[in-house]
């Protein structure tokens, strides 16, 4: 992900093996990509408002 001043963009994401990855990007703003595999999900999203920050969730099941 790369933050600039009037949004953030996605430069890649490349999922390891046996996951999946789907990205969404509800503004120019925010956005979110997903791993995915069977039993794990990493969920990272990223802002800049108000301020650059990204945030991580992780859940297993």
């Amino acid at each position: 992900m790369r933050y600039g001043s009037r949004g953030v963009c996605l430069i890649s994401a490349i999922p390891s093996r046996g996951f999946k990855t789907s990205t969404s990007q509800t503004s120019d703003s925010t956005l979110t990509v997903t791993f995915s595999s069977t039993d794990h999900r990493s969920v990272i999203t990223a802002t800049i408002d108000p301020g650059a920050k990204a945030s991580v969730r992780e859940s297993s099941f």
